[in-house]
């Protein structure tokens, strides 16, 4: 199952597009996860106009083009990725159905 975006996740990051007046058509969102955080890795989101790389991973969501590279895609099969703009925070959160243990915060995970 690959990697999703809800439909408010690929708004916002269309919106971010457009605001950093990126080319659409050959701006993709590279996922991955990175050692760190409190739970043992780290999400990470980036746009990115580089083109797809030997090992990555292609799959697109609401219209948002997406690469993870391999290794973080073994971390990431399946999540979502949402985005909340509440009184308590506003940003992207995961929500990865493979981490064997987290901290509750929604920025890392431990495989």
């Amino acid at each position: 199952m690959p990697i999703s975006l809800t439909e408010k996740a690929a708004i916002a990051i269309r919106k971010v597009i457009a605001e950093q007046g990126l080319p659409a058509e050959q701006t993709h969102l590279r996922v991955g996860v990175k050692g760190g955080g409190c739970a043992g890795f780290t999400y990470t989101l980036d746009l990115s106009e580089e083109p797809q790389r030997e090992n990555d991973e292609e799959m697109d969501s609401h219209g948002v083009r997406m690469l993870c590279d391999m290794s973080s895609y073994l971390y990431l099969d399946g999540a979502e990725i949402d985005y909340r703009d509440e009184i308590g925070g506003v940003g992207f959160v995961f929500r990865n159905p493979n981490p064997t243990s987290s901290c509750g915060c929604g920025g890392s995970t431990q495989a």
